[in-house]
């Protein structure tokens, strides 16, 4: 590309993108490949496939960082923040929408009907998930061992998830051998202006952190902090931090019940952007719940900045690095263990997500999730089978496959059965 694009075109573009974005990370990086490397020519393909890599070594959203360095590397940083934010804004206001109705309509037996549907959907899409990641991940034995690990860790034992991630990092780092050619030196860039652009991103997520803790002290500070929290540990997506993040929205802080998590999980699956505006949901329902429509509104945006100000932290800062640290063996082998970890935790999150839907009562033990029998939900049961079978029959897009599922819900529960 000769000529960089106009910030018309990049606003054009990349709220396409943004709008466009279904169906999780593979489908909304396989649409940025399409229209920034194959239709317009903007990036060449090595250069696409070596900020790819970068961001998977990112905790975070990796498409949302994607976009954001797309945007960053064809009009600097006022291009970065207009390809992440549209990448991001179309879905956040979907979800607004969402969880405010939700709030209002969500325990109508019809809506809730709908919602059985699109839960027992979204069992087949996480598996479908867990599937895809594992054949890229697992290469072999070793990895192999690593997500067995991971799982029973997670499952059975019930380690934190940074705990697991930050182990894998570690075993991954201190396995790997140096490559025989040493990599390109760092950059050009001087470390005075990456200092201070990491000190200005630093601040724009640090700064209302505190005062938040400091001056407010109630929910909208819990929110920031375990948000923050999360932004640092969300390697492998939203899917890996799930069952993490739902112990303890429900557990330790009481926020939601385990039911409005899954719900959670359903309604941000038939948005557009990162899966991980779940946690837009979360904030959201948490501040109606202890303070009505305007505290949730409130902590919808509090739990927004926290989530995606560190994204543009970590892409501004190491993007002029981008080239260098691509050739860095010790940190591919540091992803790659991390990655194969992650397969352990997203099958446990397969499994949690499947007993909490199929079972009305699922009880935690010192051995994991146990169901209770008595409690078997055979129309949840079914609406997976009809799930499975449509995913792997029909192949229909997200929206369309969400759609059918929850008018199968709602159909099923006025059967006279």
């Amino acid at each position: 590309m000769t000529q960089p694009p106009t910030f018309p075109d990049l606003f054009r573009v990349f709220g396409r993108i943004g709008l466009l974005s279904f169906g999780g990370p593979a489908a909304q990086i396989a649409l940025m490949q399409r229209e920034l490397v194959e239709a317009r020519g903007w990036l060449d393909q090595a250069e696409f496939l070596r900020a790819l890599s970068f961001c998977m070594l990112l905790p975070g959203p990796e498409a949302m960082q994607l976009a954001t360095y797309a945007g960053w590397r064809l009009r600097g940083t006022p291009g970065g923040l207009i390809a992440g934010v549209l990448f991001v804004l179309p879905g956040a206001l979907v979800i607004f929408a969402l969880a405010l109705a939700y709030a209002s309509f969500g325990q109508l037996p019809a809506v809730q009907a709908l919602f059985l549907g699109i839960k027992a959907a979204v069992v087949v899409i996480v598996l479908m998930a867990l599937k895809g990641l594992a054949k890229r991940a697992l290469r072999g034995r070793a990895d192999i061992a690593l997500a067995l690990l991971a799982f029973v860790a997670i499952f059975f034992a019930q380690l934190p998830f940074p705990l697991i991630i930050a182990a894998a990092a570690i075993w991954g780092w201190w396995h790997s051998r140096q490559d025989a050619v040493p990599p390109p030196p760092l950059s050009r860039v001087p470390l005075r202006q990456t200092l201070a652009t990491a000190a200005l991103w630093l601040s724009l997520w640090l700064v209302p952190l505190g005062l938040l803790v400091i001056l407010e002290r109630g929910l909208l500070a819990d929110l920031a902090l375990f948000f923050s929290t999360l932004a640092v540990v969300t390697f492998g997506g939203a899917y890996a931090v799930l069952a993490y993040m739902t112990q303890a929205v429900v557990t330790d802080f009481g926020w939601l019940t385990t039911a409005q998590m899954i719900d959670a999980l359903g309604l941000a699956e038939t948005t557009p952007g990162p899966l991980i505006l779940v946690t837009q949901f979360v904030g959201i329902l948490a501040g109606i719940g202890q303070g009505g429509a305007g505290l949730g509104i409130m902590a919808g945006i509090v739990t927004l900045w926290m989530t995606f100000v560190p994204c543009f932290l970590w892409i501004f800062t190491g993007a002029p690095y981008i080239d260098a640290l691509a050739h860095r063996p010790r940190l591919r082998g540091a992803l790659a263990s991390v990655t194969a970890a992650v397969v352990g935790v997203i099958l446990n999150l397969s499994l949690w997500f499947a007993l909490h839907v199929i079972f009305a009562r699922v009880t935690m033990t010192g051995f994991g999730p146990l169901p209770d029998w008595t409690s078997f939900h055979w129309q949840a049961a079914a609406l997976t089978a009809l799930a499975c079978l449509l995913h792997l029959r029909l192949g229909l897009p997200l929206p369309a496959y969400l759609a059918v599922m929850a008018v199968a819900g709602f159909a099923l529960s006025v059967l006279p059965i």
